[in-house]
């Protein structure tokens, strides 16, 4: 078959499709269409996303201010809860950036279920009580709680508190993680100081071992007859069949033919 030259009438199809400006465009990348992902949004929309919140509250009417209040602030209230067993449930659930929960609730109290919370580290609690008793504040921060607020409920106290108690939250965990990475990396430093010792002893034990080895094949030559090649065969075919290891029969050598030790003439 002969190739077809291309002529005016066989236009080439790509220019056909595309214009020069176009396939300039194409090979920069810039297509219409297609949108640029900015990287420098996602820590923007993190910033700008809504803060979730679960709100335990016993009394219905107090719950819906409390509700309406976080949700004119920017919150959203992902769960709603009449006492503290419904409050646990629901922060395992959705796992907000903040708990508000009242200390006086039915089945289980705030406090207990705040602990239960705060030792699952799910998220950070804001105690509410219509009190501000030492003892229950002693409680409220033994238990985890990160922030209190005493009732009525009042966006100058209620807001700073929820913003403190997430910063504490994230301060507590950044520091845990710190920790944690700490932790393993000396771990690892063990773990790798362990395997150096290891391989220091087996070199100090084949060295041991070689030294003892030439000594015993030089006190085979010298007291047996062996050639130095023949003593070394000697020593490793002996160790092989009777299962001995070559320093213990390099010893037993040395013992045999070594020179006694000088015995010390008292005067």
């Amino acid at each position: 078959m002969v190739a077809r030259k291309k002529t005016s009438e066989t236009p080439d199809v790509l220019g056909s499709v595309l214009t020069d400006d176009e396939l300039k465009a194409a090979a920069e990348g810039n297509i219409p269409g297609e949108t640029a992902t900015d990287e420098a949004e996602a820590p923007e929309a993190e910033e700008n996303r809504q803060r979730t919140v679960v709100v335990a509250e016993d009394e219905s009417v107090n719950r819906m201010d409390l509700v309406a209040m976080l949700e004119d602030n920017g919150y959203k209230v992902v769960g709603e809860a009449a006492n503290g067993e419904e409050a646990v449930e629901l922060t395992r659930k959705f796992r907000p950036d903040v708990v508000c929960m009242d200390v006086k609730m039915p089945r289980m109290d705030g406090i207990a279920a705040a602990g239960v919370i705060c030792d699952e580290n799910i998220a950070p609690v804001v105690m509410l009580t219509a009190f501000s008793q030492p003892d229950l504040v002693r409680q409220a921060t033994g238990a985890g709680a990160m922030a209190y607020v005493t009732k009525p409920y009042e966006e100058s106290k209620l807001l700073p508190a929820l913003e403190v108690a997430m910063g504490r939250f994230a301060e507590i965990n950044d520091l845990l993680d710190t920790v944690e990475r700490s932790e393993n990396k000396l771990k690892n430093a063990q773990d790798e100081l362990k395997k150096m010792e290891a391989q220091l002893k087996k070199a100090e034990d084949t060295l041991e071992e070689r030294k003892l080895v030439d000594r015993a094949k030089g006190l085979l030559m010298d007291k047996a007859d062996f050639s130095e090649q023949g003593a070394f065969r000697w020593i490793q075919k002996t160790s092989m069949d009777q299962r001995i290891p070559k320093k213990r029969l390099a010893m037993a050598i040395i013992a045999k033919y070594g020179d006694p030790k000088p015995e010390s003439n008292d005067d």
